[in-house]
């Protein structure tokens, strides 16, 4: 069977241009990177989870559908405050449920985004975003500048399709119409590839963005800001003449800006500096999203309840203060007594503390294939992969929604979804409550 126009559900760009060739025992898929053809490979994988499991005497052990669900449904309901961190590799509409279940059990409910660009959606809360579309990049961007990421080894497809190497409207000539400049301490492969490469100090991207700004007003920097971020003072005057003189800049920043010392001041300070960029230029700030759907939950969170992650419903109405009701801060200070993970490997991205007591309390864990947080659980959930096995909605990195169809069925007869399987599993917390 053959099936074009198939949303990619691996990264953050979300490519809708796959072909699957699917048949039996054998999947290939075209127009896709390595990372999306090892997701596409899990489909046919003999690691995938067939069946619900149960922990008994310390191990996982091969139990009913509805067995299962009462299981999970009882350690929600019996604990005083539960955490659902919904992951990334499943659509909006999983989303929506989880964050229902959530607010109805008096629970916490956060996502990938609070392990990764979290300090990004705070900084926008702070500054306000001057953004764009991929496709807006594609057309019009002759000036491409990559803080802190490096998207030729972890996102290679948004350089070919969006931000470097096609042909827009008004960038004919695809790479040749274009600038690039990265701004990385560590020399990667797409620094390498840049036009201009600027080195800076680790933990100093606060500094060299004011230092900018500085620029910008007219004035110069004080020299020590040259020491402070190892870059000189004429780079930085070059950077910006560059900023200054294209027809439509972007920045497109990954966790290396968000995650360094300065956090959401650092995404904050970025989108004070394209805002003032426009007096001159069309410029725009965008965050490359290394997971699928992290956008998703963002999106819907904010529709439903005004906050992006880490949200908490234990007084019956949503509370939002990063640093406090987040998943890393709520293991660490034990301020949880059961975890309901969806759809990511929650135990291989926290501290070893916060993992340490994730294994001491209840866990459930819905997922797609075995992973050290499946291992930890005490009831595992067999997932659906979406947009192969089932319909849905994603968004891309740049809130962009995309409706995927899928090219095959779900192989469970108890579960059509990963929303269909959160549905059945509201219907038993409320049979309880």
């Amino acid at each position: 069977m053959f099936s074009k126009n198939i949303v990619c559900p691996a990264c953050g760009a979300a490519c809708d241009d796959i072909q699957v060739e699917f048949g039996k025992g054998v999947i290939e898929a075209k127009n896709i990177c390595k990372v999306g053809d090892a997701r596409f490979k899990v489909l046919k994988s003999s690691r995938r989870l067939r069946q619900p499991l149960i922990k008994l005497e310390g191990k996982l052990k091969p139990v009913s559908w509805d067995e299962a669900l009462e299981k999970a449904a009882d350690l929600l309901v019996s604990a005083k405050r539960p955490l659902l961190f919904t992951g990334s590799d499943t659509s909006c509409e999983t989303h929506g449920i989880g964050l229902l279940i959530g607010e109805y059990l008096g629970a916490v409910v956060d996502s990938n985004t609070t392990l990764g660009n979290g300090p990004a959606a705070m900084g926008l809360q702070e500054s306000g975003k001057t953004g764009a579309t991929e496709g807006q990049k594609k057309n019009r961007g002759d000036l491409v500048i990559y803080w802190g990421t490096n998207p030729l080894e972890s996102m290679p497809r948004q350089m070919s399709r969006y931000g470097v190497f096609p042909r827009g409207y008004w960038t004919r000539r695809g790479r040749f119409d274009r600038t690039v400049i990265t701004v990385d301490p560590r020399k990667t492969p797409t620094a390498i590839a840049s036009d201009l490469y600027v080195q800076l100090k680790p933990g100093s991207d606060y500094e060299l963005i004011s230092a900018l700004l500085t620029l910008l007003h007219g004035k110069t920097p004080h020299p020590s800001v040259e020491e402070i971020t190892g870059v000189p003072i004429p780079v930085m005057e070059k950077m910006l003449d560059m900023m200054k003189n294209c027809n439509f800049g972007s920045i497109s920043a990954g966790v290396g800006l968000s995650s360094s010392l300065g956090k959401h001041r650092n995404a904050e300070i970025a989108m004070n500096l394209v805002k003032e960029l426009n007096s001159y230029t069309k410029f725009t700030f965008g965050v490359l999203r290394s997971h699928c759907n992290v956008a998703g939950f963002n999106q819907v969170a904010s529709s439903l309840y005004g906050y992006p992650f880490g949200l908490d419903f234990m007084r019956g109405y949503p509370r939002y203060n990063p640093g406090e009701f987040t998943t890393v801060d709520l293991l660490r200070e034990r301020d949880v007594d059961a975890v309901f993970v969806i759809c990511a490997d929650l135990l291989n991205q926290i501290p070893a503390d916060c993992a340490a007591y994730l294994v001491e309390i209840p866990l459930i864990c819905l997922d797609v294939a075995p992973c050290p947080t499946i291992v930890a659980s005490d009831v595992v959930l067999p997932g659906v992969i979406d947009a192969m096995e089932c319909d849905g909605t994603f968004y891309r990195l740049d809130d962009v929604a995309i409706y995927f169809d899928s090219f095959t069925e779900s192989p469970f007869e108890f579960t059509k979804s990963n929303e269909d399987t959160l549905k059945q599993l509201f219907v038993k917390i409320k049979e309880k409550i």
